[in-house]
């Protein structure tokens, strides 16, 4: 079974209509799925709007759970708290921060913002974390990021180490734009491996991690 919690739809910059992906999701022996489109304050609302309805369909003929989220993404990190909050407010299920990856130019401080937010879930590729962004992450329940998506993942390694030495809990996810990207449990596995975990932590971060982020998030719902 494979849970991922950050993937998205032509709602930003995917190719599928969210009720496609949750589709593919189902025959890819998905256990659970979040939708984290790229957001700001301009896009929000609608956004989360609309994916709720599909992740409703989902649920009442599938019994799939796929959840409504938002990936905040080049926002201010200094808006970042205000804007996780309002998500939570408006009806996101999860909550991503698009973390300060290797290749692209998102603000110095976005790391620091989200770890340090108790409204944010996951800290998406955040290639240049610190021993210190890694110890809050810890503290405020945020999980840290391995990401199978190419470019972004050039910080695995680093990622990976930094969070296991603070104590902080990590999982691997998709970063989905298109069908191809999506996560088996194979490839999910490779990931956690290349990173530099042994088969227990690659279990710990697959199952456990996963499951217990699940269970947030359906607390959060019901």
């Amino acid at each position: 079974m494979v849970y991922d919690f950050h993937t998205h739809t032509t709602l930003s910059d995917g190719v599928l209509l969210p009720m496609e992906l949750i589709r593919r999701c189902v025959v890819n022996d998905y256990a659970a799925l979040g939708i984290t489109d790229h957001c700001s304050a301009s896009t929000m609302s609608r956004v989360i709007r609309e994916v709720r309805r599909d992740c409703a369909l989902a649920e009442k003929h599938w019994g799939f759970s796929a959840f409504p989220g938002v990936e905040l993404t080049h926002v201010p990190a200094a808006s970042i708290s205000e804007l996780a909050a309002e998500a939570r407010r408006m009806g996101a299920a999860l909550v991503v921060v698009h973390g300060q990856s290797p290749v692209e130019p998102v603000e110095p401080g976005t790391n620091l913002a989200a770890v340090s937010c108790a409204d944010v879930d996951i800290l998406a590729h955040p290639g240049n974390l610190t021993e210190q962004e890694a110890r809050l992450a810890a503290e405020n329940r945020v999980f840290l990021e391995l990401s199978s998506k190419n470019g972004h993942s050039l910080g695995n390694g680093r990622v990976a180490r930094i969070t296991l030495e603070a104590g902080a809990k990590l999982l691997v996810n998709s970063d989905a734009h298109t069908p191809d990207q999506l996560l088996t449990n194979e490839r999910a596995r490779d990931v956690a491996r290349l990173a530099g975990l042994t088969e227990a932590q690659v279990q710990q971060v697959l199952v456990e991690n996963a499951r217990e982020l699940l269970d947030r998030i359906r607390r959060r719902v019901d």
